[in-house]
């Protein structure tokens, strides 16, 4: 039997082969596979440790080792952190979440044939200082990395990722964040997309039902005085509305969200802008596998 990390480990191995070729450079030592190098990041990510540590558990776990196939030898942990400094390490855990939400789908929509998806955001701390001593500092929060996802309803596996600076609307990925998951779920559309006030606005329900036809149940912010709903789609956003078509799988993305932060933290490791950027797609990728 193998052990959960062991698990993860060969999971990250396996679906990080369609998109890793096995060396980033024909004149490299060739030592370990890209494949190799993504999983130690994933598996970075879900233990909640640094290069270092990491590679002393590497160093210490036979199983995982052999896993990975690095029984012969094991990175070092600068190998790890340049790995991680290229700019593909986004774009490679955004096409592996893309791979493992359209996987969900399909399996979704063989016992459930209307699936749905749920849209939220969530911020991550770009500094684990904590907000008592921030406060007591006299320092501000002034911004943080957003991590805006959708997650298919029922199997609670990512389907599209968007990863930005807040604070800012949610509206402000929305579109980004659709076209994404609207490329990662292809033929195996949604047939409802469930979201919270955050991304109440006419224009997306009709990029959702007019471009990628799926339904869209958002619920509505009341901007007038007499309490009636503009637009084309918002005015049919009612409570009753909203509960006849079970406008409470939303809260199935507040689970992932809440799942998310428990296992690899609320608060980044990384400093540079760029590498907190990757870090926090690694760690919805972690989560996932552990999933």
């Amino acid at each position: 039997m193998k052990s959960k990390i062991e698990t993860v480990a060969d999971l990250a191995m396996k679906v990080g082969r369609p998109y890793l070729a096995e060396y980033g450079a024909t004149r490299s030592r060739h030592d370990f596979t890209q494949r190799q190098l993504m999983a130690c990041l994933v598996l970075r990510a879900y233990l909640k440790t640094t290069y270092r540590g990491f590679v002393d558990i590497l160093t210490g776990h036979a199983g995982l080792r052999e896993v990975l196939g690095m029984n012969d030898k094991v990175p070092h942990y600068t190998t790890l952190q340049k790995f991680s400094a290229r700019s593909q390490v986004l774009e490679i855990a955004d096409q592996i979440i893309a791979h493992i939400g359209r996987a969900a789908l399909r399996l979704v929509k063989r016992s459930h044939p209307r699936p749905a998806v749920a849209m939220d955001a969530t911020g991550l701390e770009t500094t684990i200082a904590s907000a008592h001593f921030m406060s007591r500092a006299g320092r501000e929060r002034r911004k943080w990395l957003k991590v805006s996802l959708t997650v298919v309803c029922g199997a609670l596996f990512p389907l599209g990722l968007v990863v930005d600076w807040g604070p800012n609307n949610d509206k402000c990925q929305a579109a980004e964040l659709l076209a994404k998951s609207e490329m990662a779920a292809g033929s195996l559309r949604p047939a409802r997309l469930y979201a919270d006030a955050g991304y109440d606005a006419d224009w997306i329900h009709t990029w959702c039902r007019e471009q990628w036809g799926v339904e869209s149940l958002i619920k509505p912010v009341q901007h007038r005085a007499d309490g009636t709903l503009g637009g084309t789609y918002r005015a049919a956003m009612t409570p009753e509305h909203l509960q006849r078509c079970r406008y409470g799988q939303r809260w199935h993305i507040e689970s992932f969200i809440s799942g998310l932060k428990r296992m690899t933290g609320a608060a980044l490791g990384a400093r540079k802008a760029a590498n907190q950027a990757k870090e926090a797609a690694i760690r919805v990728l972690a989560y996932a596998l552990h999933r």
